[in-house]
């Protein structure tokens, strides 16, 4: 019997630290080779750390929201055969209580199960109904058991109300799915049961880690370091939704529905191409401003972990399509956490839209060090002054951050003006330059 000591790995060039946001176990449990330990964050990338062996757990070197250096140690097992553990690395550590026994607002904690027994589930014809009481609180487990999840799922299920424990996992080492909670879902949860107006006087205690601590740091970096200046013009919208409409209807069967984005991202170079300094980052530490040549434009993307902002790279040499395509792409990977760091990493330009959500009028946040932020509101049907008479036409305000440090005034009116022509006359957005 040996001791197998497996240490934070570099988890992406030039990182020297990374946040400890999830255990996936505990001391006294067993793990199987490939078996995923911990999950670690850094920037706004999340990964996951497997086990390279087979093993018991016996200490862990960190707690949750813990800052680990990469090459320090944070798991030790015992394993069958001399282990790999150095002299003093190998002695005997008392391992801390896990903090996440002292929060007031606890969620099932998720560990491997060694063995899963799932439930023979109801054929695909059986009707939608609650399973019988029996088979909905049977749990899959033995006693003491935790569920493997990935932090998509547990905060699926916690926002469900649904104890993990009781869903089986078909996933490698009983590992649950998106499809296991759907399965149970659709046969095995019980309805929900009501609650009398009784007065609420708990208060939940959450932790700020991980990516929402991402987040948290950047916008008040954003918010101390940058005296912006927000620039809000109404757009017509009518001429390109015509347009959007007729080549969704004419576009091939693996060409992606085109949006409203992609039309914005190409004036956006347009306008860029006229305005370049508009395209940089402002390194205030230094004195010195950046300006790039390639427009690199960050899409912020919500998700059930929090805001994300994946980057389309070059759109100056991007088409239209192509441009619907990234996009498209990005925006799956992040919501299902699959991203890497390089595609979070490198904006030169961001672009924030809440959709349908988006309000009359917002004010975005530039995203630090850029010195510039093109936020799209909701588009509306609104009657529109001729010279004639009123006609409804579709009109969409853009609400634009400026870093005034480096962007006067006049050249934040005439990049947003510049956006304006170009999508209020969607023809000249491709006429090649």
């Amino acid at each position: 019997m040996g001791v197998h000591v497996i240490k934070l790995p570099d988890v992406g060039e030039g990182v020297a630290e990374a946040e400890l946001v999830e255990w996936m176990v505990k001391p006294g449990d067993n793990v199987m080779e490939d078996q995923i330990l911990a999950a670690v964050m850094t920037d706004k990338a999340t990964v996951e750390i497997p086990s390279p062996v087979i093993g018991k757990v016996t200490w862990l070197g960190a707690e949750t929201g813990e800052i680990v250096a990469v090459g320090s140690p944070i798991v030790r097992l015992d394993v069958d055969g001399a282990g790999n553990a150095k002299d003093g690395e190998a002695a005997p550590v008392k391992a801390e209580p896990k903090k996440a026994e002292t929060k007031a607002a606890p969620r099932p904690e998720p560990k491997p199960a060694t063995k899963v027994e799932a439930p023979q589930s109801a054929p695909k014809s059986a009707p939608k109904s609650p399973a019988p009481a029996s088979a909905a609180n049977k749990a899959p487990r033995k006693e003491g058991e935790k569920p493997l999840a990935s932090p998509a799922v547990r905060k699926r299920a916690a926002d469900a109300g649904v104890d993990l424990r009781r869903v089986p996992g078909t996933g490698p080492a009983g590992r649950i799915t998106h499809e296991d909670l759907d399965g149970y879902f659709e046969h095995g949860a019980a309805a929900p049961v009501g609650r009398s107006r009784a007065a609420d006087t708990s208060v939940k205690e959450i932790p700020v880690i991980g990516l929402r601590r991402k987040i948290a740091e950047k916008m008040t970096v954003s918010r101390s370091r940058i005296p912006d200046i927000v620039y809000v013009d109404e757009v017509d919208m009518t001429a390109l939704e015509e347009l959007r409409a007729k080549l969704n209807k004419e576009k091939a069967p693996d060409q992606v529905k085109l949006t409203v984005l992609p039309f914005l991202m190409r004036a956006m170079a347009k306008a860029i191409a006229d305005q370049p300094q508009v395209n940089s980052h402002f390194d205030d530490e230094a004195g010195v401003v950046k300006q790039f040549g390639g427009v690199h434009i960050g899409v912020a993307a919500q998700t059930d972990g929090g805001l994300v902002v994946p980057v389309v790279r070059h759109v100056e040499a991007r088409g239209l399509w192509d441009c619907a395509s990234e996009v498209a792409r990005l925006a799956e990977a992040a919501k299902k956490g699959s991203a890497t760091r390089e595609e979070l990493s490198g904006s030169t330009i961001t672009i924030t839209s809440l959709g349908a959500l988006g309000g009359i009028v917002t004010t975005p946040v530039i995203n630090h060090p850029e010195v510039a932020i093109v936020g799209v509101n909701k588009m509306q049907v609104r009657p529109h002054w001729d010279g004639a008479s009123f006609t409804p036409r579709r009109m969409m305000n853009l609400s634009c951050a400026f870093d005034h440090r480096i962007i006067d005034g006049w050249n934040a009116a005439v990049f947003v003006q510049r956006i304006k022509t170009l999508l209020e006359n969607p023809a000249m957005i491709f006429i090649e330059d």
